[in-house]
């Protein structure tokens, strides 16, 4: 038997064909193995590649072990030694259906154990391709080879499943090979990775858990592998959709010295929800068996673990329970788990008797420091869980949480360093707004309300303290306390935001509404020094506090009073370019506007300290941008403030660019609303569709659906969902005559928003038609009852139709009107000019032409003659209308013209010189200066006077 498994290389050389024992093939290949052993070590690779038979291989292992066994064994030896450097990918296939075989034999003969781990082991080394293609010609039968090593857990043979586990390992440990058969080159490094992931080694592997549960060595030879493998987001869904997370949690509390086991499967848990589905791990990990699992290892680390390590872990499993317990259908309560978190969680500011933390002491390592902070993130997690209310009631978290609202006294605070005192009293009032409202009576007892405005004087106030602001929650607060207002405001908005009248009462007893306004008044003034999201988060959340703390209350509103308009008018003067600026400037004038809503109008006080600082007018302002978030409810305020009678005169003297009306700025929006909303209009604006003049596409689109009679149909619920109720409304309080500022358009418009109501109530009775004659036919009085309203309705829809062409066809004839005035203008200016031309003209023939002048003088005589009553009557002097004497070349008269002197010497600057005196006349022995000459124009020429 010896020598048949190890034949010696003397006695192979003596062996012929002619007397080899066996199967002729069988002596061949061992008489060329023996042939080989003699050759050169670099030829006999080669001669024995060429020589051996994979098929034969193949062949030899289907035959009975009892006759071929030792034959067999040989001859996996040699061929694990033919491809000691490498598997070439074209003989893969062969290599794992002998593998295969192998296996199989191994249930039998654990004689097969040794070749079946040499031959794994080689599928561990690179492959080996002779072309550049091989890769990926090769590829399906790589990936499906590679499948095999998983499907080999099955072997019950520990050496066989740890070796595939090293196999596996070795794809991401690559080796370069020692030597490379001639003509072949080794596989890309990621290669074997690849063909992992698309033959899906890692489900399989993840399936074959449940062989090794009991056997720790091959368990954490397997975790080590699909550790490597969950480095792949690809390999992770495969896993994951064999239920990776839960066969691994569910496992984590099992014996094991070394502690691998927890760090393993923490670390492939981690790889899960970093690169699949974090809800899908979440709920394979929300089993009553998994939380368990999870508490009792979390528990055992905490107790006992002593190494920076266990540390670590113990925070990375408390990670994985947070995330566990943000899932609602997660039993934490049930499993215990929940008590305990909270128990630990504030064990060190309140004393509960509870084994689990006797003698428990945290250090006050970085480990234990991250430890704490997630203690109070797993209690805001808890908050979300109406359930878990009454263990966060019962376990004092209220008063914990609120030993953190204090002042920051000194440096270090119960051993923690300042920083990290800071980092904690901000996590733990950031949690706190969490946790208040759903343990309002805890609030009440423990002077919560008290206890945040002392916190919030001091932040106002002139005490030094230098934050160092270098956390998360710390963000924006270095050098500073904002970061601290920035969450006690936080814990007053989730609070006030439940509306208990109790807890409001109880703040504004104790002056909230003054306290905030300064606060605000203080954020503001910082703001103005530098903007930055922080402050503009800390006005809105004031803003909103007063809001609802004022609403609904008079007394309040009082209190809000004069100061509190004073702050508010800045906000509606805010730049509209900064609405975009991504700070939160659009939040904090919504906010703005939410509190002059509810803390203004319908205090008279406010309401006219309001007006008298022109609130109106920049509400009209903002009004003007037109933009849809803001018109809604700039035009609800505007409405609620027309209640008082000094509003609409505001409203109505208000004036925009280009000398814009409020009444022309309503149609506009009108105007722009219609064209959102799909409603059907001509080029002029006017209705085309009589029967429902303002119903949107939107409505058009909808069918016929019988409701019962409280739920509102879809002609009520528009009016919600967009403004032109409201624009009918503010239009209907400023009236719809002798509005100013209107055109032609307007006035087309103005007609349809005037019987809005009308064209609502007509689109109710045709909404309420459609459904009756859906449901059931009307008797024939009611059918003709509601015939009569559709007609109705559309009567006035065709009496608003004809109205508006009216208007346009006035307005076109008043065009045409204005039209033929300014050609009339036009063409009297051309005739006046055209007969003080022929004026000249004549002038210039008199003066020119004496026979013209004599002729001119003719016709002069003759007119006077002419206008000379033809009675005469006795005792009347006649006078003659010439002028002896009279030299001129024009007609006599009392006024002429005189051109010769020019006015620069008789006036102006040089009417004191001595040219301007020798141009004066002397009367009386007196020099005296003589008026300037008036030049006329040319109109009137011959009608100036001299003075």
């Amino acid at each position: 038997m010896s020598s048949l498994a190890e034949p010696s290389a003397s006695r192979a050389p003596s062996r012929s064909p002619a007397r080899s024992p066996g199967p002729p093939r069988c002596g061949g290949e061992r008489r060329s193995y023996a042939a080989d052993a003699d050759a050169d070590p670099g030829t006999a690779q080669e001669s024995q590649f060429k020589s051996v038979d994979l098929n034969h291989v193949i062949k030899l292992l289907e035959e009975p072990n009892s006759s071929n066994l030792e034959r067999q064994l040989k001859i996996l030896k040699k061929v694990v030694k033919r491809f000691e450097n490498g598997l070439p990918l074209k003989d893969l296939a062969q290599i794992f259906e002998i593998l295969n075989l192998c296996a199989e034999k191994l249930t039998e003969q654990q004689a097969f154990i040794e070749p079946v781990c040499e031959l794994i082991k080689l599928c561990g080394l690179p492959f080996q391709k002779n072309k550049l293609s091989d890769e990926v010609s090769y590829s399906l039968t790589v990936s499906k080879s590679i499948a095999q090593l998983g499907y080999l857990m099955r072997v019950p043979s520990s050496q066989v499943r740890i070796q595939i586990c090293k196999c596996i390992v070795s794809f991401y440990n690559v080796e370069p090979p020692k030597k490379l058969l001639s003509g072949y080159q080794p596989t890309s490094p990621n290669y074997k990775i690849q063909m992992a992931e698309l033959g899906g080694l890692a489900e399989t592997l993840v399936l074959s858990l449940a062989l090794v549960e009991n056997q720790l060595p091959e368990k954490l030879w397997v975790l080590k592998a699909l550790q490597y493998l969950s480095s792949s987001g690809v390999n992770c869904r495969l896993m994951l959709k064999a239920q990776a997370a839960s066969r691994l949690c569910v496992r984590l509390n099992d014996s094991d010295p070394s502690g691998q086991l927890i760090f393993r499967s923490s670390e492939i848990l981690w790889n899960l929800l970093e690169s699949t589905s974090k809800e899908e791990v979440v709920n394979q990990l929300s089993s009553l068996e998994c939380v368990h699992a999870l508490k009792e290892v979390f528990v055992y680390l905490l107790m006992h673990g002593f190494r920076n390590y266990d540390r670590q872990l113990r925070n990375d499993l408390l990670v994985i329970a947070t995330l566990v317990a943000e899932n609602p259908a997660a039993p934490m309560i049930e499993s215990g788990f929940t008590k305990q978190l909270i128990v630990l969680a504030t064990f060190t500011e309140v004393k509960i008797p509870n084994p689990l933390v006797k003698g428990l002491k945290l250090t006050y390592s970085y480990e234990d420091f991250e430890l704490k902070k997630l203690l109070f993130n797993v209690i805001g997690v808890l908050s979300k869980d109406p359930c878990a209310a009454q263990l966060l009631s019962e376990n004092d978290v209220m008063p914990a949480l609120l030993y953190y609202v204090k002042p920051n006294q000194k440096p270090g605070f119960h051993d923690w360093s300042a920083a990290q005192y800071e980092e904690l009293q901000l996590h733990a009032i950031a949690i706190l707004a969490s946790v208040a409202p759903l343990l309002l009576d805890k609030y009440l007892s423990c002077q919560a309300n008290t206890l945040l405005l002392l916190f919030l004087e001091w932040c106002i106030g002139q005490d030094p303290f230098f934050s160092q602001g270098n956390s998360f929650h710390g963000t924006g607060g270095r050098g500073s306390k904002l970061a601290q207002m920035r969450y006690s405001l936080r814990v007053l908005r989730s609070v006030v935001s439940v509306c208990d009248d109790a807890v409001n009462l109880n703040l504004c007893d104790q002056g909230a509404i003054s306290q905030l306004l300064d606060i605000l008044q203080y954020a503001a003034n910082k703001s103005k020094e530098k903007e930055d999201a922080i402050l503009l988060e800390i006005q809105a959340d004031i803003l909103f506090i007063l809001s609802t703390l004022c609403e609904n209350d008079l007394h309040r509103k009082e209190l809000f009073g004069y100061e509190g308009v004073d702050i508010l008018i800045p906000f509606m003067q805010m730049d509209p370019n900064k609405l975009y600026s991504g700070l939160g400037h659009s939040r904090l004038l919504f906010s703005a506007l939410d509190c002059l809503w509810s803390c203004v109008i319908g205090c008279y006080i406010a309401e006219d300290s309001f007006l008298e600082k022109q609130g109106i007018f920049l509400l009209l302002d903002l009004l003007a941008l037109k933009q849809k978030n803001l018109c809604n409810i700039i035009l609800g305020i505007l409405l609620e403030f027309c209640d008082n009678p000094k509003t609409t005169s505001h409203i109505s003297t208000w004036r925009g660019e280009k000398d814009q009306t409020a009444a022309n700025l309503l149609i506009q929006l009108w105007r722009q609303e219609e064209l959102e909303l799909g409603v059907r209009r001509d080029q002029y604006g006017r209705i085309v569709d009589m029967k429902r003049p303002i119903v949107s596409s939107f409505q058009k689109q909808q069918e016929v659906i019988s409701m019962p009679a409280n739920c509102p149909s879809f002609a009520i619920v528009e009016i919600a969902e967009n403004i032109r109720a409201k624009l009918y409304s503010l239009l209907c309080k400023l009236g719809f005559e002798n509005l100013p500022g209107l055109s032609a358009k307007d006035f087309v418009t103005l007609a349809i928003i005037r019987r809005y109501l009308d064209f609502k109530t007509g689109e109710v009775w045709s909404e309420l038609c459609a459904e009756l004659k859906e449901e059931f036919r009307p008797v024939t009085s009611d059918e003709e009852a509601l015939k009569v309203i559709s007609e109705v309705s559309e009567d006035v829809g065709g009496m608003v139709a004809a109205l508006q062409t009216e208007m346009l066809e006035s307005q076109q004839h008043q065009e045409l009107r204005e039209e033929e005035k300014a050609y009339t203008k036009i063409h009297s200016i051309h005739k006046q000019r055209e007969m003080v031309n022929k004026s000249w003209e004549n002038f210039l023939t008199r003066t020119s032409n004496y026979e013209a002048l004599k002729k001119a003088k003719r016709l002069q005589e003759k007119s006077i003659e002419a206008s000379r009553s033809k009675s005469k009557s006795q005792n009347v002097a006649v006078h003659s209308t010439d002028i002896k004497g009279l030299g001129t070349t024009i007609g006599s008269g009392r006024l002429v013209t005189v051109e010769s002197t020019p006015p620069h010497l008789v006036g102006g600057p040089l009417a004191d010189t001595d040219v301007a005196l020798r141009k004066l006349s002397v009367h009386g022995g007196a020099l005296k200066k003589i008026k300037r000459v008036k030049i006329l124009d040319s109109f009137k020429k011959n009608s100036i006077s001299v003075k």
